[in-house]
């Protein structure tokens, strides 16, 4: 019994090592993405967004927001325009995302307690630019209209003092919870390098039964006397070794050098990312079972693999998916993980909480793993009743 299973091991780690594109997509693909996106939000939060102001007023009160302006961290006033029209065209041309209007006798309207309007115009195109100049607007329009309504009661007599305290008697303090400095590396790297970690992954289990000599490889090992149960657990044993050992300098790189949060402990960490690796590894393995050669199995591993993350709710919640749509999602073991594993870096809800998706990915391990065995029972490579 262990001679067989010793065998088998060696056996099936000499092909995973013999394939050198496998290898080389396994060892150097998920550590090579975790860098790449590493580097492209280094700088963690966008700032410094161009803004563009057209002053058609030129008062002291317009000139009052545009030092607000110009003050705010995250806006930067990149140019200055005289009519509406060239800065609509520097939107166009990308050279600015944010254009300030300030209209004729704004500071004569100011003072005469009229309504007015400045017009705020973002480029919505880029999404993250968008929301970022959309908060910083924000906390100028609220600091400008304070000190315009502090102005306000003192001109009727009121007290600057007791002024300044209307102004401030209820107050809304914002504080982010687990992500205190707002970090989109802290969000968006660790997603990104596992998502490359899992398509990795659900290509090399896609090779589980076609990639080494096609299903010729299976009827040679039936021959040898191999009973099924030892065949399935060597195979999926050194898949699923491989993949918990690909994805240890990952965490290494991610936690200890790059300093990502991580609420939970190692020990619950690897043993949710050992249940996924499992869940993974069965669904590969079902698609290698009904794919008549290598380019077919990994054809369907990348159909599941390449848009699982896109509707696992981690990028885009799944909440504001049609119903439907979010049924589809749960069925893959990638939502359940991506879901899972952003619980346990940020917030480490506990083991009553995260007991329901430990148990989905072992369900779904048993269901894909049952599904391989029948369909390699109908093709007639293991005999019946051998798992």
């Amino acid at each position: 019994m262990l001679k067989q299973c010793r065998a088998v091991l060696e056996r099936e780690l000499f092909y995973m090592w013999r394939d050198k594109s496998l290898r080389h997509i396994l060892l150097i693909g998920p550590l090579l993405g975790l860098l790449l996106f590493a580097g492209v939000y280094s700088y963690q939060r966008i700032g410094d967004i161009p803004t563009g102001i057209v002053d058609l007023d030129n008062s002291s009160t317009s000139r009052l927001v545009v030092s607000e302006l110009k003050n705010t961290q995250n806006l930067q006033a990149a140019a200055y325009f005289d009519s509406f029209a060239q800065l609509e065209e520097s939107i166009k041309r990308g050279e600015v995302i944010v254009g300030v209007v300030i209209p004729d006798n704004f500071g004569k309207n100011v003072a005469l307690h009229r309504q007015t309007k400045v017009a705020v115009f973002i480029d919505g195109m880029n999404m993250a630019y968008a929301t970022n100049a959309s908060s910083a607007i924000l906390t100028v329009t609220r600091t400008f209209g304070a000190q315009v309504g502090i102005q306000t009661l003192i001109a009727q007599g009121i007290q600057p003092n007791q002024a300044q305290e209307a102004y401030q008697s209820i107050a809304f303090p914002e504080e982010a919870w687990f992500n205190p400095t707002l970090n989109y590396a802290y969000f968006t790297v660790l997603g990104f390098a596992l998502n490359i970690w899992q398509q990795c992954l659900t290509l090399a289990a896609c090779m589980t039964i076609i990639g080494e000599n096609g299903l010729a490889s299976w009827f040679q090992i039936k021959t040898s006397g191999i009973s099924s149960a030892v065949l399935f657990f060597c195979k999926s044993l050194v898949h699923i070794g491989v993949f918990m050992l690909v994805v240890l300098p990952l965490y290494y790189l991610a936690f200890v050098v790059f300093k990502l949060p991580l609420a939970c402990g190692w020990l619950n960490l690897l043993s949710f990312t050992l249940i996924f690796t499992i869940a993974l590894h069965s669904l590969g393995m079902m698609m290698s079972s009904i794919s008549r050669n290598a380019v077919n199995a990994t054809r369907y591993g990348m159909i599941i693999a390449l848009p699982a993350f896109v509707i696992s709710g981690y990028t885009w919640p799944l909440e504001a998916m049609p119903q439907w749509f979010q049924h589809v999602a749960w069925l893959l073991p990638q939502t359940w993980f991506f879901q899972g594993i952003n619980y346990l870096t940020f917030k480490n809800p506990g083991w009553g909480f995260m007991s329901h998706y430990y148990l989905a990915l072992g369900l779904m391990a048993v269901l894909f793993y049952s599904a391989a065995a029948l369909r390699l029972m109908v093709e007639n490579l293991l005999p019946k009743g051998g798992i």
